[in-house]
């Protein structure tokens, strides 16, 4: 960008801010460009705000940022560039960005590593029963004869020879595929979007989902939130999967209906886990908090703690890369974003 220091504005929530830099990444930051303002801002109306983003030529986004709509834009004539340091841009780059030609980044890549790695350990537990054996034990303290009847339960207790369906061939469905990739289990992926010969090369089976869903003794979502994929696992769904099977999801809460989903578990003829929920979080009277076969967590799969930090050095390795002129990595594409979350 020329000869003159780049000038960035962070814009993002002060709690965001201190997850996602520790003093080696500010100094990072304050060595590649200079710092309009010395602290984040979670919003662009304040008048000593505005008159930054006159001098800005890159946004640093994250958690928080508000739209950057046309209005916005109008006080930023040298902004160039979005980065941002978290998964989704949806929820702050508008229409009047890609008509304003920005470049815009995400870090999503670095953010799928901690959620494929969450759902590799919800599957492995799982195939265990391990939240079932922890329910048995709290309902019977020093005791072990119930656990023939848990070990039981659809199918028994096992992560050998197990089927499972990855719903969604997306940036954290095919890390999941990898990471499943040494175990001995056979891994089914039902994405319409998926090039099968792709599926096949990562070491797994293309499956339409119905075929999945009666396959699998593990489903885990990976699907994005969008008109078509909207209760993806309703009540029909839910009909086709096998006695004792395992729901996962760490994608969005609207993949699933939860009422169907509830009915299911409430027999005790599915197990879930559940990191996102539709609504997020459920009412307190949801039956889902109390049932022994289902794991409710509050939207942790994604980078938390020193995990921020993955988030922050992928943005700042593109921020490098326009400082130097060369051409951005994480680029999104206005295209793209009908099928991503």
């Amino acid at each position: 960008m020329g000869d003159e220091r780049v000038r960035v504005v962070l814009a993002m929530t002060d709690t965001a801010y201190r997850d996602l830099f520790d003093d080696e990444l500010r100094s990072r930051l304050e060595a590649l460009a200079d710092l309009v303002l010395p602290g984040p801002v979670a919003s662009f109306d304040p008048p000593e705000v505005r008159a930054a983003l006159g001098s800005a030529d890159v946004l640093l986004t994250s958690w928080g940022c508000p739209p950057l709509d046309a209005v916005v834009l109008a006080a930023a004539p040298r902004l160039r560039a979005v980065l941002h340091a978290a998964g989704s841009v949806k929820h702050h780059v508008t229409d009047a960005c890609w008509d304003r030609g920005l470049a815009v980044t995400t870090a999503a890549d670095a953010n799928a590593v901690p959620v494929a790695e969450f759902t590799l350990a919800a599957v492995l537990a799982a195939g265990k029963r391990a939240h079932a054996f922890a329910a048995g034990f709290r309902a019977h303290p020093g005791e072990l004869g119930w656990r023939d009847d848990v070990a039981a339960t659809g199918g028994g207790v096992s992560n050998y020879r197990r089927t499972v369906g990855v719903v969604g061939f997306s940036r954290i469905g095919r890390r999941v595929v990898d990471l499943l990739r040494p175990f001995d289990l056979t891994v089914l992926v039902a994405d319409p979007y998926a090039n099968p010969a792709a599926v096949t090369a990562a070491g797994a089976e293309p499956a339409g989902l119905d075929d999945l869903l009666t396959r699998s003794h593990t489903v885990t979502l990976h699907a994005p939130a969008l008109p078509e994929t909207h209760h993806l696992i309703d009540a029909r769904s839910c009909a086709l999967m096998n006695d004792g099977a395992t729901l996962i999801n760490t994608a969005r809460g609207a993949l699933v209906d939860h009422a169907a989903l509830s009915a299911e578990c409430e027999t005790g003829r599915l197990h879930a886990v559940l990191d996102v929920t539709d609504p997020e979080p459920l009412p307190p009277d949801s039956p889902l908090y109390r049932l022994p076969n289902v794991v409710l967590t509050p939207h942790i799969a994604g980078a938390m703690g020193t995990e921020c930090h993955r988030l922050t050095t992928l943005a700042l390795d593109e921020l490098e890369r326009l400082v130097r002129g060369e051409p951005l990595q994480h680029q999104v594409h206005p295209a793209e974003l009908a099928v991503q979350a």
